[in-house]
């Protein structure tokens, strides 16, 4: 890419020219910005951007017009709300300096040196780097093309890292095929560090005395993290954010809410009650189950199912409420008599602990009614159950 001629004036008004036109034809797009004399390469790169610029501003919002992309740097890069928060939650912690390791296309660097942290980036691409460093250009942050585990950290308040964690267009799950390396990972988590990692890490591989923390934006659970040495203030930590950016603030304010615990607790198990509820994802992967069921006077059904009953409806940001009509065993024709009965047209369905494909199981049902209706497939006390539900009012 032609960093150097796409931050050029002529290039900032290809760029702009190129937004104007990324909804459209691709083979017109690229011609009308061959027309103001740009080669086929810098079209090609000018329409690219704009298309990971619109892409991006779910992530970033407005910042997105200004910053630059790669396809697999925007997938693994963090949310604006999300870098943030964790960037002002570092700042109370006292941290001033702060090695970025892995830094990708500089959107946690962004956040750290706003935040009023001087930063010290490190990316293994060159390609990337060059991004990273047009992304945080008159920002306290210095960028350079290096390996992560050459870096001397002793000069840093606090270490962040957030590891590759894709080999070539595949994700990579496994913790041990991260770059850098899950053993160089590990030996960060003995001093100031966050370590950001994927949302399916495994309980296991977590070191003690380490907090662990997972988001969720919009219902989405994004990521998780490692707070380590004297980072951490609790053992879990389930953080969740809107949609939408602009209501979540750095400083804590806004609709942001969390839920914290050791993570190592199982909620009390009942019966289906009045109410059910389904909670956020970052809770049930922080294993925070529990906590929640005591802020809501709730129960799960089995053992082995994250759904929580109660007799009352409380309003909640961790989960999603449905007040129950009917609870039977799974069975085809009882679902489609009663649901025909109901008049039932359109269908929600939700599932824990079923192996039933809710589009294949919306097909047999051959539904034609006006209402409306959300159907549960999960478990109780281990057998398949069915919750005929309508979400509940908890104005």
């Amino acid at each position: 890419m032609s960093l150097t001629e796409l931050r050029s004036p002529a290039g900032n008004a290809l760029l702009a020219l190129a937004a104007d036109l990324v909804d459209g034809d691709q083979l017109r797009a690229v011609e009308a910005l061959r027309a103001t004399g740009a080669g086929p390469e810098l079209a090609g790169e000018a329409l690219t951007q704009a298309t990971l610029r619109a892409r991006a501003v779910g992530k970033f919002g407005p910042d997105a017009a200004e910053m630059f992309f790669t396809r697999a740097g925007l997938e693994q890069a963090t949310r604006l709300t999300v870098a943030d928060r964790r960037a002002a939650r570092l700042a109370r912690a006292g941290v001033r300096t702060i090695a970025d390791l892995g830094c990708g296309i500089g959107a946690d660097a962004r956040a750290f040196a706003r935040a009023g942290i001087t930063v010290y980036a490190v990316e293994a691409d060159p390609g990337t780097a060059e991004i990273a460093a047009a992304n945080t250009a008159g920002l306290p942050v210095t960028v350079e093309h290096r390996d992560a585990q050459s870096v001397d950290l002793s000069g840093f308040d606090a270490v962040f890292c957030d590891p590759a964690r894709r080999a070539g267009n595949r994700r990579v799950f496994d913790p041990r095929s991260y770059s850098p390396p899950w053993d160089f990972i590990e030996s960060l988590t003995k001093r100031a560090a966050v370590i950001k990692l994927g949302p399916g890490i495994d309980h296991a591989l977590l070191p003690a005395g380490a907090e662990a923390e997972w988001v969720s934006v919009g219902g989405e659970v994004v990521e998780a993290a490692l707070w380590c040495d004297r980072l951490a203030e609790v053992p879990r930590r389930a953080t969740v954010l809107p949609a939408d950016h602009r209501r979540s603030t750095a400083d804590g304010g806004g609709d942001v809410a969390q839920i914290t615990g050791g993570g190592d607790r199982e909620a009390d198990v009942g019966p289906t009650r009045g109410f059910v509820y389904d909670p956020d994802g970052a809770v049930i992967r922080a294993h925070l189950v529990a906590e929640l069921a005591d802020t809501l006077g709730a129960n799960i059904a089995d053992p082995t199912i994250a759904y929580l009953y109660a007799d009352e409806v409380r309003a909640t940001p961790f989960a999603r409420a449905y007040r129950i009509e009917l609870v039977s065993p799974f069975g085809l024709k009882r679902l489609r008599a009663t649901l025909r009965d109901r008049g039932v047209g359109r269908l929600t369905i939700k599932k824990r602990g079923s192996a039933l494909e809710p589009e294949a199981l919306r097909k047999q049902l051959r539904l034609d009614g006006p209402n409306e209706a959300t159907v549960i497939l999960t478990r109780v006390a281990g057998a398949p159950v069915t919750l005929v539900c309508q979400p509940a009012d908890v104005s």
